[in-house]
């Protein structure tokens, strides 16, 4: 079976030959930016870098899905109104444990969208009143991953559920398949919260579900 575009090789070790190390930070953005040219027609001009010379500092499934967190941000549309000015800051949060150390913040440093530069947040609890355009779950505490997506059920946030522990109610969900990062996508769960995914971005996941 053909594997998604959408789906981002971690392990092969025939991504290793002949390639010159790039420093971590662009080598995790061509794991998710390659993703992002075959939803604009581009075709890659190169494989993702996998050199173990220069290793991320962070694992590089968990360097892959941090890049995917801000590159998602430009596919998907949030209400007017939803900034209360035109360069507010488009804000990531991380909720729970924070697999990312720092790289988040490295990843999006000097970053925005829509003239919005992207700050990250750390979160124990996700509240109704967070204030997050973008709520990263992967091991959220005591609240459990349910509580925390009912928390902002009907708000304007991308919630993006970590593979680690499932959810489909979340809207993204990060999959592991055949050693690859990919995701899913739950459109009802985005019209529940009243965001619309590009169909550029749905042709390229790996399953796409109308749940509310």
């Amino acid at each position: 079976m053909r594997m998604s575009p959408a789906c981002q090789d971690l392990s092969s070790p025939r991504r290793l030959r002949g390639l010159v190390p790039w420093p971590a930070s662009r080598r995790a953005g061509v794991a998710a930016g390659l993703l992002l040219a075959f939803a604009f027609g581009a075709a890659p001009s190169g494989a993702m870098q996998l050199s173990p010379q220069a290793p991320p500092p962070v694992s590089l499934e968990y360097a892959v899905k941090a890049t995917y967190l801000y590159k998602l941000a430009p596919f998907v549309t949030w209400p007017p109104g939803e900034f209360d000015t035109a360069h507010a800051p488009f804000t990531i949060c991380v909720v729970g444990e924070d697999p990312f150390g720092g790289y988040l913040e490295t990843a999006v440093a000097g970053r925005g969208v829509g003239g919005h530069p992207f700050q990250v947040r750390r979160l124990g609890v996700l509240t109704p009143a967070a204030d997050c355009q973008i709520a990263f779950l992967s091991r959220p505490g005591a609240q459990g991953i349910p509580r925390a997506l009912d928390a902002v059920s009907g708000k304007p946030v991308l919630t993006v559920v970590d593979s680690v522990a499932p959810d489909r109610k979340g809207i993204v969900q990060f999959v592991i398949r055949r050693g690859r990062v990919g995701f899913e996508i739950n459109v009802g769960a985005a019209t529940r919260n009243h965001l619309e995914i590009s169909s550029k971005l749905l042709s390229l996941a790996l399953a796409v579900r109308d749940a509310p």
